[in-house]
């Protein structure tokens, strides 16, 4: 890769460390992080990055911020497997092993975000400071500042990959067995099983399930495109909302099937 390659990953890493906090325009997304970096890369590159970060973003839909526990570093993992994946030279081939080695890179993602907000927590103080004097600009100059460290913290990793050679990394994955090789794509394929599974476990509810069993049985099909499976699944969306409507307007009070509304119904 040029310098200018360079340049614009480590700007896509930066912006992926930034959106990890604002969470605006998703940079940090896996499908978007590693989209980007396969469009920067050029060649045949993007479509083996675009299936990457669709592998990535299916384990990463299981990962949540629950209470104190803090959820692996998406935007560390994607960035970072689409730039070795890049490196690597493998296409399509080398989509199994980049998701193996994204798993342990978004848990060590864990430490270099304890870190930054670790250096947040002066920060913090100083912006109280300036707001018990009406300092606006200087708020604003501390919060612009603690944001971009969030945008190093992926940044610097990014970088350092960048700069080991393209032929040090084929050399590395060409040195791997079979065994290790055939074992790190089984287990790929498997993360993304359990991700899956960790998401169909947050959605799960027995009105959901039918058209869960009803999805998966029709996906087997192989006539159907994505794009044929997306229709029905908006289809059938809307045949629900507007059966659940229907079903609402005509129920008796304090079964309308919405646990929270009946508890609400019986203090009327």
């Amino acid at each position: 890769m040029n310098i200018i390659q360079v340049i614009l990953i480590v700007l896509v890493a930066f912006l992926a460390g930034c959106e990890g906090i604002l969470d605006e325009f998703q940079f940090h997304q896996p499908l978007v992080a590693c989209t980007l970096v396969g469009l920067v890369a050029g060649g045949d590159n993007l479509p083996a990055c675009v299936m990457l970060g669709g592998s990535l973003q299916m384990i990463a839909l299981g990962w949540a911020n629950i209470g104190a526990a803090v959820a692996p570093d998406a935007a560390l993992a994607s960035v970072a497997s689409a730039i070795i994946l890049v490196q690597s030279g493998e296409g399509v081939n080398g989509i199994p092993v980049a998701i193996t080695v994204a798993v342990p890179l978004a848990i060590a993602g864990l430490f270099l975000t304890m870190i930054v907000r670790t250096l947040s927590v002066p920060i913090v103080h100083i912006m109280d400071g300036a707001a018990a004097k009406g300092d606006f600009k200087k708020i604003e100059l501390w919060q612009i500042l603690a944001i971009c460290m969030q945008g190093i913290r992926i940044a610097i990793p990014a970088a350092c990959l960048l700069f080991i050679p393209a032929e040090a990394v084929q050399a590395a994955l060409a040195m791997m067995p079979a065994w290790l090789t055939d074992g790190m794509a089984i287990g790929g394929g498997m993360v993304v099983a359990v991700g899956y599974a960790m998401v169909i476990n947050m959605m799960a509810t027995n009105e959901v399930w039918p058209f869960f069993a009803l999805g998966f049985a029709i996906a087997a099909l192989s006539q159907l495109t994505l794009i044929a499976l997306g229709v029905i699944a908006v289809a059938m969306a809307l045949i629900y909302l507007k059966l659940s409507e229907g079903a609402g307007s005509g129920a008796v009070a304090g079964v309308s099937g919405d646990p929270l509304g009946d508890i609400l119904n019986d203090y009327e």
